[in-house]
């Protein structure tokens, strides 16, 4: 008679390691695929491009019920596009798609680049350094809020900048950023459900096109239109993403801190090597450290045995420092991405697969195009960095500078 293999739970080694927990465990393993276990439920970690085509197959992974509540109260929130499947996922999913990859993005980018040099002329007058981390989730939040259509005045829009970091920084901890971050979304949630209610009504003006309106007025695949809770949290899963690009272009700055022999030719405005080096940040710093979903039934990937309703975690920091893949993965090389075409599950930050049809995040496409204007934006700035503490510490999840990245702007001449 066969002996039933107990794993031990690693939730607490999670914890300890962060980024570094399923890749140390995969490279022990000398595999592609192990069982584990974690948050006192089985599962099986994958890694590699492969791994990532089986597990964004909606045949053999599902989202629903494979996000933790906390994760949803504060990250994605309930009932979000993200835990929907099937004919649902694609109805909602269209809307995302609508909005974030055919609705404008160029317009999206050049607000926030007029909100960075409106910005950048207030840090030159200002005495003393400022925090890039929280400089740029305003100047976001500005650029993101004008063109959603969600009407923010200006003394209320640090706050908003502050909510909307929080939900990102609090969802995988149970510390007191975690409480934090779910105050945060019950605030937003409240104020945004009450924003579509007022629309509705014709008592607030939402311009055609905007995604106040489409959300709003959009019809699930029952035919109803969203209730005005999951219409909030909706519209939070644009602005939300939107800000959390503060995360990459505070590694940017870090990036051009360590590595300034890439500063002359982004100054010089290529948008090839913009964009390839917008990729690089992507690829070499830390953000997600894995995404998960429920096998949908009794399968096998890689020689191991997934139990129908498993946890499926891949592997997301591992792929994206997998030297099969990228050769030297440790070297910070914006020209690996120059003239290279990037296949659907090789870079996967934000998710594998086709955006328009699956689970990748459909903002991607705003990311790689905020990124490679605002780093050039960050290269021409004229400013220097103080003494701090720029570690970036893999242990926290999300993690970013210690400092956030401390710039002294100087003035234009």
């Amino acid at each position: 008679m066969s002996r039933r293999t107990v794993h031990l739970d690693n939730t607490l080694a999670l914890a300890l390691e962060g980024f570094a927990w399923l890749p140390n465990r995969l490279r022990r393993g000398g595999a592609d695929a192990l069982r584990t276990r974690v948050l006192g439920q089985r599962a099986v970690a994958l890694h590699g491009p492969e791994a990532a085509r089986f597990f964004y197959d909606e045949r053999h992974v599902r989202r629903q019920g494979a996000i933790p509540g906390p994760v949803r109260s504060t990250l994605f929130g309930h009932h979000a596009v993200h835990t929907l499947d099937g004919e649902a996922h694609r109805v909602r999913k269209a809307l995302f798609v609508a909005l974030l990859m055919d609705g404008g993005i160029d317009t999206l980018v050049t607000r926030a680049g007029a909100a960075w040099e409106s910005a950048a002329r207030d840090w030159a007058d200002r005495r003393g350094p400022v925090v890039l981390f929280d400089e740029v989730s305003r100047v976001l939040t500005r650029a993101v809020t004008d063109w959603t259509g969600v009407p923010v005045a200006p003394e209320d829009l640090p706050a908003l900048a502050a909510d909307l970091v929080a939900m990102v920084d609090g969802f995988a901890t149970a510390a007191p950023r975690h409480w934090r971050a779910r105050r945060a979304r019950t605030r937003r949630e409240d104020w945004l459900a009450g924003l579509v209610e007022r629309v509705r009504r014709g008592d607030a003006v939402a311009p055609a096109g905007s995604a106040v309106r489409e959300v709003a007025e959009h019809r699930d695949v029952d035919g109803n239109r969203l209730d005005p809770c999951t219409a909030a949290v909706e519209l939070l899963n644009i602005l939300r993403p939107t800000v959390a690009v503060t995360w990459f272009v505070a590694f940017a700055g870090h990036a051009l801190h360590r590595w300034p022999e890439h500063r002359e030719r982004l100054r010089a405005g290529d948008p090839a090597f913009a964009e390839a080096y917008a990729h690089e940040v992507r690829r070499f710093y830390p953000f997600a450290p894995f995404v998960g979903g429920r096998a949908v039934a009794d399968l096998e990937w890689g020689g191991v045995r997934i139990p129908s309703g498993a946890m499926v975690l891949l592997d997301i920091y591992g792929q994206n420092h997998d030297p099969r893949i990228w050769p030297d993965p440790y070297r910070f090389d914006p020209d690996r991405f120059v003239g290279r075409e990037i296949g659907p599950f090789e870079l996967v930050p934000q998710g594998g697969g086709d955006p328009r049809t699956g689970h990748r995040c459909p903002g991607e496409m705003i990311t790689v195009a905020l990124l490679r204007d605002l780093v050039v934006r960050l290269a021409r700035l004229d400013c220097t960095l103080p003494p701090q503490d720029l570690r970036i510490p893999l242990s926290r999840i999300p993690t970013r500078p210690h400092s956030g990245v401390l710039l002294d702007v100087r003035a234009a001449a």
